[in-house]
């Protein structure tokens, strides 16, 4: 009861919302009222590994089954944690100009319903549709309540490629879970994932999973298929930007874990090779990019690129430290670039901008606790030891030096150098915008201009700030909370994997 009541209530709560005409305190009340309820329905859920299975479509074998284990349970808290977040800082301030405020709660709720659902489905068909409830929602708060600094055509633009790329990834998504489903008899996740691949041709499983990690890898993104992000990340509000880099790139990599690498594993591990430079590549291209990139939110959108090549490499290893390495790296990455999200937005509604390029007060005198927050962000964004990405990379690294038995020792070598280059570009482009917004060099006196006022955090935006900076320390100091959660699930999975049809 507690599993359907937690997809229910943010779903009930999206229709209420839409419903409600114009604006009241109706919606406001709704929207954060089934946020944290859900959130507490959540812990509880995953505490006690809660699970439902019934008959859904019966002609088609397809059945209504949702359950939590411990690949999915980080992601399932993260999901409803951060959407309360998400809904308490878009009622601390203005609604996004473009719609009503009952329509941007609504397309958030819907956009939590259809992470939940794709984080718990436990049959394929269900996974495909629970993915595609998330990209209407998260449309609409790009192309009505994106940048009004920017002319309609371009916030058309950013959601069209938005659409259309997501879409695409859908379509070759579905083409490989269709195949999938029709060799092996059956649509159940646990019964393919039991399985391994047996029965299936060698051939045919390489086919598979590499419909599942295009398709998937559009999502995440992986470079070169990431040219979407950036336009989508720089346009859309600031709630936008957070579930978009927080939930819905995880759910592709996500993805990745419980549809390829558990029915497939034969046929990921001959693309393994191509995963890990795909990774790569983004690292080091999103790091480059940062380095010269002027937008804030567009720079942060390419960092997103380089954290996913991680997660990407550490897949592509084929060992339990790596799968647990990229599971552990997609909850510091949301956690990470939400808080970024989080102070860039709220900058930029006082800004009016996020050009690096004009001149700006310094952070750290004007509005000290948003610079708190920027620097815990961008320390923990070049994978500062103490902070939560320090693990993820570092193990994703650890796992691709030392990688699965199948796996090509010398090339996941060669790409463990290469990413280590990739954490020293991040290093320096956190850096550069330390230099610039934070220390604000350069910004005042030497271009003569007065330091423009910035109103610091303060109220419900600062306890969601500083929140995050906790658990970005927390889960830095004590990585094992999560990592525990995932062991026995990780292995489980990966028992079968490299085993030749």
């Amino acid at each position: 009861m507690a599993l359907t009541l937690m997809l229910l209530l943010p779903l009930l709560g999206a229709i209420a919302c839409i419903a409600i005409p114009g604006e009241s305190r109706v919606e406001r009340v709704i929207a954060l009222g089934s946020t944290v309820v859900t959130a507490l329905l959540a812990v509880v859920v995953v505490w006690g590994r809660h699970e439902v299975d019934v008959p859904w479509i019966r002609s088609l074998g397809v059945r209504w089954h949702f359950g939590v284990d411990g690949i999915s349970a980080a992601l399932v808290l993260l999901t409803a944690l951060l959407t309360v977040a998400v809904v308490a800082h878009a009622l601390s301030g203005p609604i996004p100009r473009g719609g009503t405020g009952s329509t941007f709660l609504g397309c958030i709720l819907l956009v939590e319903t259809g992470a939940l659902a794709t984080f718990m489905a436990r049959d394929a068909i269900l996974f495909f549709i629970a993915f595609e409830v998330v990209l209407v929602p998260m449309w609409v708060l790009v192309r009505r309540f994106g940048d009004d600094h920017v002319p309609d055509e371009t916030r058309a633009d950013a959601a069209g490629r938005f659409v259309l790329f997501t879409v695409l990834g859908s379509t070759l998504m579905l083409v490989g879970i269709l195949f999938l489903v029709l060799h092996q008899g059956t649509s159940d996740l646990t019964v393919l994932a039991a399985r391994h691949g047996a029965g299936l041709s060698h051939s045919l499983q390489v086919s598979i999973a590499a419909l599942l990690l295009v398709g998937l890898g559009i999502k995440v993104p992986l470079w070169p298929l990431h040219t979407w992000l950036p336009s989508a990340h720089t346009i859309a509000p600031t709630a936008g930007s957070v579930l978009l880099a927080a939930v819905l790139l995880k759910m592709g990599t996500y993805g990745i874990v419980r549809l390829a690498v558990a029915t497939v594993p034969y046929g990921v591990a001959q693309l393994s090779p191509v995963l890990a430079l795909l990774g790569v590549a983004g690292i080091l291209w999103g790091g480059l990019a940062c380095l010269v990139e002027r937008d804030l939110k567009r720079l942060i959108a390419y960092s997103s690129v380089a954290h996913m090549g991680f997660v990407a490499l550490a897949i592509a290893s084929g060992s339990e430290t790596g799968l647990q390495a990229a599971l552990y790296g997609n909850i510091a990455h949301g956690v990470v670039a939400a808080l970024l999200f989080f102070v860039v937005g709220d900058l930029k509604e006082q800004w009016g901008s996020t050009d690096l390029h004009v001149a700006r007060a310094a952070l750290r005198d004007k509005a000290p606790r948003f610079g708190l927050a920027l620097v815990v962000g961008l320390a923990a964004a070049l994978g500062l030891p103490g902070l939560v990405s320090f693990w993820g990379e570092f193990l994703a690294l650890y796992a691709a030096w030392s990688p699965a038995p199948d796996r090509p020792v010398a090339l996941l070598r060669v790409c463990v150098v290469l990413g280590a280059v990739g954490l020293a570009l991040a290093a320096a482009y956190s850096l550069r915008v330390a230099r610039i917004v934070w220390a604000g060099e350069g910004s005042d006196t030497a271009h003569g201009v007065a330091a423009e006022p910035v109103a610091d955090a303060h109220g419900a935006r600062w306890g969601v700030v500083l929140t995050l900076v906790v658990v970005i320390v927390a889960l830095g100091v004590l990585p094992h909370l999560l990592l525990g959660l995932s062991h026995t699930a990780t292995t489980g999975l990966l028992s079968g994997l490299g085993v030749t049809p």
